[in-house]
């Protein structure tokens, strides 16, 4: 193909053939980027950039020189491919030796701690690492930001999510993937094991209250990086019957899960059945969070966001991050909130934030 007009923002998106990759290569045309479509597979990269009339990158993670030649030129990565703690690793190095800047969009604890365990590289070769510029962590990163912000000296942080629909394929492979590490909080600035099941309460979201269970998101580390507050819970809204079933169940699902067997089908049933949500969904599904930031001498701050589904919020916000980063140019291993603020979220549409209640 012809190479894209100057004008127009060149870089790679790397698992464009997936169903996330895809929404972000519409999405990036839609603003007028002419992302290079890149991934292991030239017979599933090509319909979709005959389609959207961009180029193609074949190369496998594995050939970590041909990463570094395919970015020859390209200024970012925007890695769609997971389950992203197996697959991140690899383009990041590819990234720190292309002079690159990493954008991902995983919601995996190993991940962003790998992330920022380049932070001093990347820094040394004037690159930006930041994982997570979709539905997990943009929204709550930048709600965390927005509530600490309002108790200087926080010492607990409480987060929780409401989705509704169903995971995508890639999705679905990551929660398998991350299972049997179990539950975790963040206590003391350190992350502890947490029983799966246990700590639930109610929540007042926007639009009802619900029952939540700590789940470890990957908040427990962005928020961290993003506020300093020592004690981080993160949590998810789930039928109160799903979250008492799952503290009693998922010690035998763990156990089942360390067999190959048994994992091994899991994934070709997930890859077989497990399609995401369909355009519909995508536009008519709403998700909710909250925040609050507490302060041992009783200081408080709440806050609330309201925003489009979590597939077409990713779509807007991981082309949105990369116009910031190519813009800002930050430089290390950040956060969304860190390095574009706790309103960058009010610059996806749809996004509603409510104002902090006494």
């Amino acid at each position: 193909m012809s190479a894209p007009p100057s004008s127009a923002p060149r870089w790679m998106l790397y698992g464009a053939s997936g169903y996330t990759g895809r929404l972000i290569a519409e999405e990036a045309l839609r603003r007028g980027h002419r992302p290079v479509l890149a991934g292991r597979s030239r017979e599933k990269l090509t319909p979709l950039a005959e389609q959207l009339g961009l180029e193609v990158a074949v190369v496998g993670l594995e050939d970590v020189r041909g990463l570094v030649a395919t970015l020859e030129g390209l200024p970012l990565v925007l890695h769609a491919a997971g389950p992203f703690v197996r697959t991140s690793e690899p383009m990041v190095q590819a990234c720190l030796a292309a002079g690159a800047h990493y954008l991902d969009i995983t919601g995996e604890i190993p991940v962003f701690e790998n992330t920022f365990h380049h932070d001093a590289e990347a820094r040394a070769r004037g690159i930006t690492l930041m994982s997570g510029v979709g539905f997990d962590v943009v929204p709550t990163d930048c709600l965390a930001r927005y509530v600490a912000e309002r108790v200087p000296g926080a010492h607990e942080l409480d987060l929780a999510i409401a989705a509704t629909g169903q995971a995508s394929a890639g999705t679905a492979r990551s929660a398998l993937e991350q299972l049997p590490s179990g539950g975790r909080v963040r206590r003391g600035g350190a992350l502890q094991p947490w029983p799966m099941g246990k700590g639930l309460r109610r929540v007042r979201f926007s639009d009802a209250e619900r029952t939540v269970a700590p789940i470890p998101w990957g908040d427990l580390v962005t928020a961290w990086h993003t506020t300093g507050i020592p004690n981080i819970t993160t949590y998810m809204a789930l039928p109160r019957g799903a979250a008492q079933a799952l503290r009693l169940t998922y010690p035998l699902l763990k156990r089942m899960l360390a067999v190959d067997a048994v994992r091994h089908t899991a994934e070709r049933l997930i890859e077989s059945r497990v399609q995401g949500p369909d355009a519909v969904a995508r536009s008519q599904n709403r998700s909710h969070l909250w925040a609050e930031a507490r302060a041992a001498d009783g200081r408080r701050a709440q806050a609330w966001l309201d925003l489009p589904e979590g597939y077409a919020f990713t779509a807007v916000a991981a082309v949105r991050a990369v116009e910031e980063v190519l813009a800002q140019k930050p430089l290390g291993a950040q956060t969304p909130a860190r390095a574009f603020g706790a309103d960058f979220v009010l610059s996806i549409p749809g996004c509603q934030r409510q104002e902090v209640l006494p």
